[in-house]
């Protein structure tokens, strides 16, 4: 069963307020391309976290390629 999909959050209010705390200095160009991205990588991450796992799921120790 697949979880309900969370909106997309306010992005481009959470860039403005994480910037200054971070101490960086963005252009609008760098500012919209931060945007951009982390709108892309939220949709992903929803398409990832609506995968649904079985309870009994054990995480492997190792990962052997």
């Amino acid at each position: 069963m697949a979880k309900d999909s969370q909106p997309i959050p306010d992005v481009a209010a959470y860039v403005d307020s994480m910037v200054p705390l971070l101490g960086y200095d963005l252009t609008p160009a760098m500012r919209q391309g931060v945007i951009d991205n982390l709108e892309r990588i939220a949709a992903i991450a929803q398409t990832v976290n609506a995968f649904s796992l079985p309870v009994d799921i054990e995480a492997a120790p190792t990962f052997d390629p």
